[in-house]
Parts: C-alpha cells; sequence; structure tokens
C-alpha cells in the first residue's frame, strides 16, 4: 500500500483489503435508472462501485456520483471515479480508477491527495510489476468483453501471475460472470470486479449476491489478501 498516515487513508485501505466483490458502472446500467441498480447491487454484496462514463460531460458525472456518493454511503461501500482524479473530490469519491492510457498513478495521487486511493489497471505482467504505487490493480479483461473493445484477453495466465506476484489487493475482471468464477478463483482470484453480470442482471441483487458467495467459499481459509 501507499503511505499516507491519516485515520480517513488508514480506513480506506482497510475497507479495501475486505473488499471482494467491485461494480464498474455506468450512468444508466443496464439502460436503467442507476439509483435502483446500486441499491439493489449493494444489497446483495458489492462493497466496491466504480461510476464509468468515459464520454460523459463533467456536468452529467457530477450529477449521477451525487446518486452513486449517497448509495454507497448507505451501504459502507467504497466510491471510485473513473479516469477523472480532477473531479474526484467535487464527486465526493474515495478515489480514482486509472487505465494504462491515463495519467500515472503518481499525477493522479498529487490531484486527488494522499488520503484518496488511487486504482490502476494491468494486462501484463510488466504492468502488475510496476504497479507497486497504486492502493490496487484490476487484472485482465480474463475474457474478451465488449466493454474493452480492441483490448485482447489475457486468459487465466496473468491471473495466476497476479496470485504470486501482485503487492497490492488485485481485482480480476472481464466477462466474469457466474459460468466463469470458478475458473478465476481457482487460478489464484480473492477479489473479482464486473459490470454487466450485475448491471444488466434482471435481479442485481440476486446476481450479486451468487457471485459474492462464489468468492468467499472458494477463499481458502488463510488465504493471503494482497
Amino acid at each position: 500500500m501507499g503511505g499516507g498516515g491519516s485515520v480517513e487513508r488508514r480506513e480506506l485501505v482497510a475497507r479495501l483489503a475486505a473488499a471482494r466483490l467491485y461494480l464498474v458502472c455506468g450512468l444508466r446500467p443496464g439502460g436503467r435508472d442507476p439509483a435502483g441498480v446500486l441499491e439493489a447491487a449493494l444489497v446483495g454484496g458489492v462493497d466496491v462501485v466504480q461510476l464509468r462514463a468515459k464520454d460523459a460531460r463533467d456536468d452529467e458525472l457530477l450529477s449521477a456520483a451525487r446518486v452513486f456518493r449517497r448509495a454507497c454511503a448507505a451501504h459502507g461501500a467504497l466510491f471510485v471515479l473513473n479516469d477523472r482524479p480532477d473531479l474526484v473530490a467535487a464527486c465526493g469519491a474515495d478515489g480514482v480508477h486509472c487505465g494504462q492510457d491515463d495519467v500515472s498513478v503518481a499525477v493522479a495521487r498529487a490531484v486527488v491527495g494522499e488520503a484518496r486511493l488511487v486504482g490502476l489497471s494491468t494486462h501484463a505482467p510488466a504492468e502488475i510489476d510496476a504497479a507497486g504505487g497504486a492502493d490496487y490493480i484490476g487484472v485482465g479483461p480474463v475474457h474478451a468483453t465488449p466493454t474493452k473493445l480492441g483490448r485482447p484477453a489475457v486468459g487465466l495466465a496473468l491471473v495466476r501471475y497476479a496470485a504470486a506476484h501482485a503487492r497490492v489487493p488485485w481485482f480480476a475482471i472481464g466477462g466474469i460472470d457466474a459460468e466463469t468464477v470458478g475458473d478465476v478463483l481457482g487460478a489464484g482470484a480473492r477479489r473479482i470486479a464486473v459490470l454487466r453480470a450485475i448491471a444488466d442482471a434482471a435481479d442485481p441483487t440476486a446476481a450479486a449476491r451468487a457471485l459474492r458467495t462464489a468468492v468467499e467459499e472458494g477463499e481458502p481459509v488463510g488465504a493471503a489478501r494482497a
């Protein structure tokens, strides 16, 4: 984990370490009002929510963030903003998530402050090895997914690499659902991030609960938390 000795940072880091199910969510998940989907997903066991809307205007992000922040706060979940460290404070987010082609972890941290979290997407062993400055990383996409067009699937090999080498908490991501989660957990993942598996589900609570249960049941007693 990064440095910083504030009470706020220690609390966020502890909550991140305990997190198991991360939802990446657009402005209208599954074409629906976000408030209802978020409430259902959080009841089902989601403990980190990322607002990802790369083409949204600033005012749209700020408006959506109020809904996301309120829902996450009501359930004790972390709220992360994608790709916009400059709006983290205004959105009341707990941190920012950056891609390899976005601003660097160092720049993002300088913008959001030492107390807040900075996450990073990784797609190769070298990127995992170089991600020590981030508070957490996403590892994937494990399987091909329309939310990452043009990004080839990395398969389970990178999940296994992360399980052996990652120095910070990490979430396997990319095409993970009820049918594929078992293989991902078998490769060493102890945290997962999803989008469509919950956001597009007819019953987001049931979908989240099934994934959360799978992760918790697939975690050996005494498993490493990194």
